[in-house]
């Protein structure tokens, strides 16, 4: 693999896409490649739009079963990798156990709605939580409000009703929040650290494990319940069709 030290392998001014493969299929491609070069465009990444022919190319010519495919698009360069997916179905089953980063994400910056190179953050909180026995650890932002996780996003539960925090918070709009706004009822709403203490269901997404239950946020506990369960079994569905 060659690759060319751009602004964005020097500076971290590239953007990159996590996709899904099942069955030699990835999942959800098209929105995947919407967002991918929507930041192109915005970032003023000097490379045409990535095409759905040319990844479905590259993916017949690579063994792939269950994995993850890994787009980055930076000034020069466009690179396709794979990697194992390490969200296991007895990861999914036993659930996570969050805590609150002591990181606040930047909610005025333009990079935080942009899946970009800048990753360090993330990186290093992930390693914390790896350390600390958690599974994933959540930011919030200048304001105190909720965001998002280092790798995902955050939904709660409350009397039925399903809540998330809106992208004005500082987050990533990700492929699988996308999915669950368009297949269920959803309230983007601001969220606090009190506001969470009274949840009742709590679950993260990402295109890797799709829909993760929480069982722990800080001290709370949460039940793995029917909102939980329905989304979890709505993406399962739409798995099968790829």
């Amino acid at each position: 693999m060659q690759i060319t030290l751009d602004e964005g392998y020097q500076f971290g001014l590239g953007v990159f896409e996590t996709i899904a493969i099942q069955r030699g299929a990835p999942l959800f491609l098209d929105w995947h490649l919407k967002r991918l070069n929507h930041s192109v465009e915005e970032l003023h990444i000097k490379q045409p739009s990535v095409e759905k022919f040319q990844v479905l190319s590259w993916l017949s010519s690579q063994r792939t079963k269950g994995c993850g495919m890994k787009i980055m698009v930076s000034d020069e360069n466009i690179i396709f990798t794979l990697r194992p997916n390490p969200y296991t179905p007895e990861k999914i089953q036993a659930g996570f156990r969050l805590a609150y980063s002591s990181v606040y994400r930047n909610e005025t910056s333009p990079l935080v709605r942009h899946k970009t190179f800048n990753y360090g953050d993330c990186i290093l909180e992930r390693r914390r939580a790896t350390a600390s026995g958690e599974d994933e650890r959540i930011f919030c932002n200048s304001r105190g409000e909720i965001c998002e996780g280092t790798a995902t996003n955050i939904f709660f539960a409350q009397n039925g009703r399903l809540y998330t925090p809106p992208t004005s918070c500082g987050l990533l709009p990700g492929i699988l929040r996308r999915f669950i706004l368009e297949h269920f009822s959803v309230t983007e709403r601001i969220i606090t650290k009190e506001n969470a203490l009274h949840m009742e269901e709590c679950f993260v997404t990402n295109s890797l494990m799709g829909v993760m239950p929480v069982h722990t946020l800080g001290e709370k506990s949460y039940l793995s319940g029917p909102v939980t369960r329905s989304c979890m079994e709505a993406y399962a569905s739409s798995c099968k069709v790829f």
